[in-house]
């Protein structure tokens, strides 16, 4: 029997001599959180790219823009666990459908916003609606992906967000170009999509296989061969022992450093092509495009890599480290190089291999949640996402700051700073003790 045919029948078909094909209903639940991870960073671009216009429009200063994007990353960042929580306590079905709505609406009256104040409101409500988004999510998938699976499904999901921050500067200057709404349009438009993608996915997802239509007796048995039985009830998460242990912190402060860095290409690099390096809107919403492939690249190739060198060494702390570290420092050399050369084209290739390096990062990061968290790996992701966004959150504030009173080169050093420290960080991370002991769980 070759593989792909073994791949195709679950083991206890096998053993009983029926050969049935299992069904791969779960590659369809993948494709819904890609796509639902795409919405989500469409939304958050669509703020940074519209920035300009939007200062423009209410005739705001930069820093206070960067206080109005403030209001949606500190409610990003503080509602990842009570988003966290509210899919453990209604499931994933429900859950994603509500944050999805709330936040559709919200991005749509943000096109009504008057002042720095109403749209500040608007975007505190919609961060609170999309923090729960990636919890959720991956709760969403827990059940239905394979192991041998859970790596491709996390650079899949995350390349999905990647996607959405590189097409989506050029689908906002676009639409802004075709309208007297000026930059009002797309958060329209992008609502739409959103509640569109929520009712579908009511209708298509159940919280678990053996709940789905779609899924036959060879999916369910292969699944809960991997998985075990879904069981009702739930066990406590062991805060007692996860919160002090100086390893989860050590890994706080790493994906601190890293969403830092992130949350400045996501808020303010648009900004920075139009004002710093002189390209005109309908260029710059191009060229800020193209960074972010090269970021969706790294999403990929960072996972797969890191499964390959485990598979060859066997060394799960080795396999983590070395892309992750690479990943960082080499990010931190071609941020400066990028700052200070004159050239606007050549500066866009060099944060194009910063981002691509950068990036090659994320998928380690939470494969060590994974590695780390055992059956609770949702919790420790979710004390993880929370330090980044809190990271993320301050560097859209001090950003605006840095580069209004000290010029742009000032804010990119401080990221070319927190990688390199979170590469550092990373050589003290071992994957391979739990944050919890067995026998509590």
């Amino acid at each position: 029997m070759n593989d792909t045919m073994a791949d195709a029948i679950p083991p206890r078909a096998v053993a009983s001599g029926l050969l049935v094909r299992a069904s791969r209903a779960r590659y369809k639940v993948l494709g819904f959180v890609i796509a639902a991870y795409f919405i989500t960073y469409i939304d958050r671009v669509l703020l940074s790219v519209a920035a300009p216009f939007i200062e423009k429009d209410f005739g705001i200063s930069t820093i206070t823009m960067g206080w109005v994007l403030f209001c949606y990353s500190i409610a990003y960042a503080a509602f990842q666990i009570p988003g966290g929580w509210f899919g453990d306590k209604v499931g994933p079905r429900l859950a994603m459908t509500c944050v999805v709505i709330w936040w559709s609406v919200f991005t749509a009256l943000t096109s009504l916003t008057w002042s720095a104040a109403s749209m500040g409101v608007c975007l505190f409500l919609i961060g609170m609606g999309e923090a729960g988004s990636f919890p959720i999510a991956n709760r969403a998938l827990s059940r239905w992906m394979l192991p041998s699976e859970r790596a491709l499904a996390q650079g899949a999901t995350h390349a999905g967000s990647r996607f959405g921050s590189t097409v989506t500067p050029i689908m906002v200057v676009t639409l802004v170009g075709l309208t007297a709404l000026s930059w009002r349009l797309p958060f329209l438009l992008f609502s739409l999509v959103g509640i569109v993608w929520a009712l579908l996915w009511y209708r298509f997802y159940r919280n678990t296989p053996a709940e789905h239509p779609s899924v036959n007796e060879g999916e369910l048995t292969r699944i809960n061969d991997a998985l075990g039985h879904f069981r009702k009830g739930k066990r406590q998460v062991p805060w007692g022992q996860i919160l002090p242990n100086p390893q989860m912190w050590l890994l706080g402060a790493m994906y601190f450093c890293y969403a830092y860095d992130i949350g400045v290409f996501l808020s303010w690099f648009p900004k920075y092509l139009n004002a710093a390096r002189g390209l005109d809107l309908k260029t710059m919403g191009f060229y800020a495009s193209l960074p972010f492939l090269a970021g969706l690249i790294g999403d990929i190739t960072g996972g797969v890599v890191s499964d390959e060198i485990l598979k060859r060494t066997g060394k799960l702390r080795f396999a983590r480290a070395v892309v992750s570290v690479f990943g960082f420092w080499v990010s931190a050399v071609a941020v400066s190089l990028a700052a200070w050369v004159a050239d606007p084209l050549v500066s866009i290739a060099w944060f194009a291999l910063a981002l691509f390096a950068l990036e090659l990062t994320v998928g380690v990061s939470w494969a060590v949640t994974l590695d780390v968290g055992g059956e609770f790996a949702g919790s420790v992701s979710a004390v993880m996402n929370t330090l980044g966004n809190i990271g993320a959150a301050i560097a859209v504030a001090v950003t605006a700051r840095l580069a209004t009173y000290y010029g742009w080169g000032s804010a990119f050093a401080v990221i070319a700073g927190l990688a390199f420290l979170a590469g550092l960080l990373m050589l003290t991370v071992n994957p391979e003790r739990r944050f919890y002991r067995e026998e509590a769980a």
